[in-house]
């Protein structure tokens, strides 16, 4: 007869207790079907049990204590007047690794998160570590260039900010901006007049402001010319006072292109260049103007380089993996 293998001990399980004071948050924060709980314990690794205000974790030690963070931590999301959604919950989870990033798991419902963005719409929180680096460079600095793969929420906080010094009047107009990869001839044969040829380009920066505030508000300030959207080249000769500036898909100026643009800034204005150099569309792989603007600008005080990874897509956790497969070393 085979003699049974002696089993290994397993490692001891924690039993965590939270209690939380306001029951009417407990439907949000559970989520529809305890989705965000299923959620919790699928990235996690462990079980919980919701008994009327009390939720049991139990799992081993590390996970338990993470899960319990990522509790409270949405929890006191929801008490501050914040919705959350899966992405919330997703980012949370993400960051319930990172115990230093004070106010974003916190047990001091009083305290909101010392980073955050307020639109007309909306509240905005860091949903990663680099994130919260890139809000505060947002509010502190006058030049900001930010690296990194789709997803990251380069663009999107940038609109965020640039949206709440427009309505905080710290600003006067918000000017965003792309380039056109196949302008020229390309161009020349879609349907239409100019606007209408270069509204496909510049679509996602009209999203992220329709996400920000009301779609009449929007509309009133582009026809009285406080928010413009055009391309890059529509740049040329101008000088921008009193602006927020925005240029998204940046890796796909020329250096000719990227100087002309970083000339512009002017008097009391907020310039936020945003691209993944990893992304370069230019035709015949021409240089990339954002690289060769990194290589000279990083470094001068008052212009701010925020780099973002992988570990910081906030979109579906899919998208992550899927530019870790890309990035990851050739096969």
């Amino acid at each position: 007869m085979a003699q049974k293998k002696a089993t290994e001990p397993s490692e001891p399980r924690a039993r965590l207790e939270v209690e939380f004071q306001e029951p009417h948050l407990l439907g949000p924060l559970f989520g529809e079907f305890d989705r965000n709980l299923v959620a919790i314990e699928d990235r996690l690794g462990v079980y919980i049990a919701a008994r009327g205000s009390r939720v049991q974790i139990e799992g081993e030690p590390e996970a338990a204590a993470r899960a319990r963070d990522v509790l409270t931590g949405l929890y006191n999301r929801l008490d501050q007047g914040q919705d959350i959604d899966a992405g919330a919950v997703d980012a949370v989870i993400a960051m319930s690794g990172q115990p230093t990033l004070d106010g974003i798991i916190s047990n001091d419902v009083a305290e909101p998160p010392k980073v955050m963005i307020r639109t007309r719409k909306k509240t905005i929180v860091p949903r990663s570590k680099t994130q919260a680096v890139y809000m505060e460079a947002l509010a502190r600095d006058e030049m900001i260039f930010a690296l990194g793969p789709a997803g990251t929420g380069k663009t999107y906080l940038a609109v965020a900010q640039a949206v709440q010094q427009l309505i905080g009047g710290s600003v006067d107009r918000l000017i965003l901006s792309r380039p056109a990869v196949e302008a020229g001839e390309r161009l020349g044969f879609l349907p239409g007049d100019m606007k209408e040829k270069v509204d496909p380009y510049l679509r996602p920066l009209y999203d992220a402001l329709y996400d920000m505030l009301p779609m009449e508000q929007v509309e009133r300030r582009i026809a009285s010319g406080e928010i413009e959207i055009a391309p890059i080249a529509f740049m040329r000769g101008r000088t921008l006072n009193d602006a927020f500036i925005i240029l998204d898909e940046a890796q796909n100026t020329t250096p000719q292109q990227m100087k002309m643009f970083l000339t512009r800034f002017g008097m009391r204005s907020r310039m936020v260049i945003c691209g993944d150099p990893l992304q370069v569309d230019l035709p015949d792989h021409g240089k990339s103007g954002l690289a060769d603007a990194v290589s000279k600008l990083e470094g001068i005080p008052k212009i701010a380089t925020v780099r973002f990874g992988p570990g910081d897509v906030v979109r579906h956790p899919l998208v992550g993996k899927i530019v870790e497969a890309y990035e990851g070393p050739a096969a």
